[in-house]
């Protein structure tokens, strides 16, 4: 009989990348996701759909009877750190209580592992001891959309003690490609995009001398596979280790795209953090994974989604 895979958030940025990794490979993606951030789009047809909320638990009840997939990747979430700021208990609902829920469901049904999308950014906070930063730094989340994503793992942590259901933490930096939401608040690379491609202003929040470490997501979504196969019971960040600020992106962006206009420049964002990078040695050592996708040749490939997509729209 053959094996389904839930990807929850799978109609999503990044999950509908884990779900082409996944056809790919060959395994049966049972999808889940409600839409709110996510698009029917950017789902391969061949990808098992339910238009569905995590946090209804009688019917993700009903997909896990039906399907009783042999493992989890954890994609859908409330993405925005800034939104997190302003609704904190809306954030928790989703984020803590919806995933405690679903990971009560998975258990009942089997699944044997749990691929956890989390964070590595807003998870250590400002004040880290080294750059790039490791695994072995204490958490200190400014946000609780990072607070929720280290709640979270630690939950992972004790279903696994509890009742043998294996993870993997992937804590991600700054993840940017094609199918990236232009209109959240999430996102830089496909905001500005968006913005250069059509000749409007575009916003840079502070000085722009916030740094982030950009991962190109379809080398996001080989590691989620490889997590799947070689790893369990560990976190791992998953990042390039080299640091851009907001002003050299939009430097280079605007150098792919021809844009001729300045930024214009408004106030801090709450939550935003001044510099994160990730060291992600312990995924190359147990995974063997490593990026592959350059920060230029990433952006060259995202512009060029973006500017498809608004000739086709």
């Amino acid at each position: 009989m053959a094996e389904n895979y839930l990807v929850t958030g799978g109609a999503g940025f990044i999950g509908s990348h884990v779900v082409d990794e996944l056809i790919a490979a060959g395994k049966i993606p049972i999808v889940v996701d409600n839409l709110s951030s996510g698009k029917i789009e950017n789902l391969d047809p061949r990808a098992l759909f339910y238009e569905q909320d995590i946090t209804d638990q009688e019917m993700m009840e009903k997909v896990f009877m039906l399907h009783r997939p042999v493992a989890l990747f954890h994609l859908a979430a409330q993405i925005s750190v800034s939104r997190s700021v302003r609704e904190p208990e809306e954030d928790a609902m989703i984020n803590i209580i919806g995933t405690l829920r679903l990971l009560k469901i998975a258990a009942k049904y089997g699944v044997k592992k749990v691929v956890f999308s989390s964070t590595g950014g807003a998870i250590y906070g400002d004040e880290v001891k080294k750059i790039p930063t490791d695994e072995e730094e204490l958490p200190k989340p400014l946000s609780p959309y990072g607070i929720a994503k280290f709640s979270t793992e630690n939950y992972l942590r004790f279903f696994s003690n509890e009742l043998g259901m294996k993870y993997v933490v992937l804590r991600y930096a700054n993840v940017y490609g094609p199918r990236q939401d232009p209109y959240g608040e999430a996102g830089v690379v496909a905001i500005f995009s968006e913005r250069m491609l059509q000749n409007q202003e575009v916003v840079i929040f502070g000085d722009g001398q916030c740094v982030r470490d950009y991962v190109f997501v379809s080398d996001v979504a080989k590691a989620n596979l490889l997590a799947l196969e070689k790893s369990e019971d560990c976190i791992m960040n998953i990042g390039t280790g080299k640091g851009t600020s907001v002003n050299e992106l939009f430097t280079q962006m605007k150098r792919i795209t021809g844009y001729a206009r300045e930024a214009i420049h408004k106030e801090p964002r709450p939550g935003d953090l001044k510099k994160s990078i990730l060291d992600a040695n312990k995924a190359k050592y147990l995974l063997g994974w490593e990026p592959e996708v350059k920060l230029e040749k990433g952006l060259e490939s995202t512009i060029e989604y973006f500017r498809n997509e608004l000739v086709s729209s």
